[in-house]
């Protein structure tokens, strides 16, 4: 299966960014692809809560999702929407960080919301706290498409193995990992942790990620590590998109999922045990 992966550099700017992400998905499917992956918050990198207030929408209303629904019909491809950020109508004005599988037929045939939360002190000059402005989800999603179960997570969530091993147990062969990777815990743990969840559950792991300094008007900037991963059920590095922007294509081979749980069977040796 010809899979590509988009990795963006996106502003703050929906509609800028909509431009872009569609020249892209038009050269992925004019290469062969069957099927397209975007990064984490593929309409809005943004660092200012008061700004995605004004430039992000209601799932209903957002100018990116239905955009990427008719050129996937158009195109006829399957197409995960790594993540928007969204409106919603909570009472506390959160928003959601959520994942669309797309059909050939432009049809929603799974949303997932972000698990996890990136709270977290990475140096004393990088902190986030996710949760303030992003309301977590509940609900792991297995998605079932035509080249097989596809288990959707995005981006903190990569940290959390049992997250991975309910998706594979319930019948995924390909994990997604759509990402805005720190560079600093990207270049410490990003390959590393991938190429677990693809040894742990003998999946194959795709990360479309964001990458470099994202333009901001005004608001703190944000940069982030690229190097969108294919990684495959045997933990080897298929393709390593490095930091530049840009449509990597590879061709993945499905039958490789059953060659590498055949010869380690870890997700049937799995044992029930006692706590310490």
């Amino acid at each position: 299966m010809r899979t590509a992966l988009l990795q963006l550099n996106v502003s703050e700017d929906p509609v800028a960014n909509l431009e872009g992400t569609l020249g892209y998905l038009r050269q992925a499917a004019a290469e062969g692809a069957e099927f397209v992956l975007t990064p984490e918050v593929t309409n809005c990198v943004s660092t200012s809560r008061t700004h995605q207030n004004t430039v992000l929408q209601l799932e209903a209303d957002d100018i990116t999702l239905a955009a990427l629904r008719k050129e996937a019909k158009a195109l006829g491809l399957w197409v995960l929407i790594g993540s928007l950020g969204l409106k919603t109508t909570d009472a506390d004005g959160r928003f959601a960080n959520r994942s669309f599988m797309i059909n050939p037929g432009g049809e929603i045939v799974a949303r997932y919301d972000k698990i996890h939360m990136f709270d977290v002190d990475v140096t004393p000059e990088e902190t986030w706290r996710e949760s303030q402005g992003y309301r977590p989800g509940t609900q792991a999603v297995v998605a079932e498409t035509a080249f097989g179960p596809v288990g959707m997570t995005i981006c903190y969530d990569l940290r959390f193995p049992k997250l991975h091993a309910a998706l594979a147990n319930a019948g995924a062969h390909i994990l997604t990992v759509p990402a805005a990777f720190s560079p600093v815990t990207g270049a410490a743990h990003w390959h590393t942790l991938l190429r677990a969840r693809a040894i742990e559950t003998g999946c194959f792991v795709l990360a479309p990620a964001q990458t470099g300094l994202h333009a901001s008007a005004g608001h703190k900037t944000r940069r982030t590590y690229g190097h969108s991963l294919v990684v495959t059920p045997w933990g080897e590095v298929q393709m390593d998109a490095g930091e530049t922007p840009g449509v990597y294509i590879t061709d993945l081979d499905m039958g490789e999922v059953a060659k590498a749980r055949a010869r380690v069977p870890s997700l049937e040796n799995a044992r029930p045990f006692d706590g310490p």
